[in-house]
């Protein structure tokens, strides 16, 4: 496996920052009420890993060991101001929507936790895809419990996609049920954390299962010397 695809597995399924590892709940939990509010916030922290991942790659030979944290968190905070004046500048009502979770990606482990323990040990070019891998695998979570969160509470799928994508994006907006009083358990944050143990319960079983079908042919095998030698 080239190393390239060891980062694609790592950071899309394996060792996926938000089924994995559990980092970055906070703003997993409390932003996630829609899909667009979820997308909004996987591609600020997308951004944010790929920008701070490179330029931590490049200054690896430059910083010395006692101050590279707080090196990095500097770095990690100069990436987080720029996509933050980015989405103030042309997504203003989806930055609003964020809100202080923008900010706060700066606090987000998995940002921290990436560039310690890979960007600045490996090349700018294995650093950068790193960081797209891992940003792309804590996206999908955020969109996918958005999305779950949002039929479930509102009935609905894309509501305010004209905030990321522009007026255009209004035709988007999917009604899947009408209701008069939405369902309060997946709008508020205990439905986040139920709907993220459900999502961590279904990673879990598919993993068992390619487990087992992996061992059984092994199984197999085995009998067969086991047979053949008697």
């Amino acid at each position: 496996m080239s190393e390239y695809q060891a980062l694609s597995h790592q950071g899309l399924w394996k060792n996926n920052a938000a089924l994995v590892q559990l980092l970055g709940l906070c703003p997993l939990l409390a932003v996630t009420g829609t899909l667009i509010n979820g997308l909004g916030l996987g591609l600020a922290t997308t951004l944010v890993l790929i920008g701070s991942n490179t330029t931590v790659s490049l200054v690896r030979n430059l910083v010395p060991n006692e101050i590279r944290i707080p090196i990095f968190v500097m770095i990690i905070a100069a990436f987080v101001t720029i996509v933050q004046l980015l989405m103030n500048a042309f997504t203003f009502n989806l930055y609003l929507a964020l809100g202080i979770f923008i900010p706060l990606i700066v606090t987000n482990c998995a940002i921290i936790g990436r560039a310690e323990a890979y960007a600045s040990k490996n090349p700018v070019k294995y650093a950068a895809f790193d960081g797209l891998m891992m940003g792309i695998g804590f996206s999908a979570v955020l969109i996918l419990l958005g999305a779950l969160r949002e039929v479930l509470g509102y009935g609905t799928l894309f509501a305010g996609a004209e905030f990321l994508f522009g007026d255009w994006a209004r035709a988007l907006h999917i009604t899947l049920f009408e209701t008069e009083h939405n369902f309060l358990l997946a709008i508020l944050p205990p439905g986040a954390f139920i709907g993220l143990g459900l999502l961590i319960a279904v990673k879990n079983a598919l993993d068992r299962r390619v487990e087992q079908l992996i061992s059984k042919p092994q199984k197999v095998i085995e009998r067969a010397r086991v047979t053949t030698e008697s």
